[in-house]
């Protein structure tokens, strides 16, 4: 579930930011290519026991996650507060998803 303004999914009770819609296609592609290929890398560095590879592979996500605008600055420029991770309950948007959403 999106939140009214587009901003965040929901998932099972936080806000998650998505990312930003003023990517070109080709480049979030390119971008969700490179995120889910630096995930693989973490999993192949957690079954190797590989430290230096884990680190270098997580930074690679968060690099990729920034670019995305799902970490980091926020993608909108209206000065609305990122609540990236909040609980909904918590946030303005509890009216609107106690309204309407799926309780789990």
């Amino acid at each position: 579930m999106t939140t009214p303004d587009g901003r965040y999914i929901v998932v099972r009770g936080r806000l998650w930011r998505k990312a930003n819609p003023a990517l070109a296609p080709d480049e979030r592609q390119t971008l969700v290519d490179a995120l889910m290929h630096a995930r693989r890398a973490i999993r192949a560095a957690i079954a190797q026991e590989d430290e230096a590879g884990l680190r270098h592979a997580r930074a690679r996500v968060q690099a990729a996650k920034v670019a995305l605008g799902e970490r980091g600055p926020v993608w909108w420029d209206d000065g609305t507060p990122d609540l990236n991770r909040h609980l909904i309950r918590n946030t303005g948007y509890a009216e609107w998803y106690a309204e309407g959403a799926p309780q789990r």
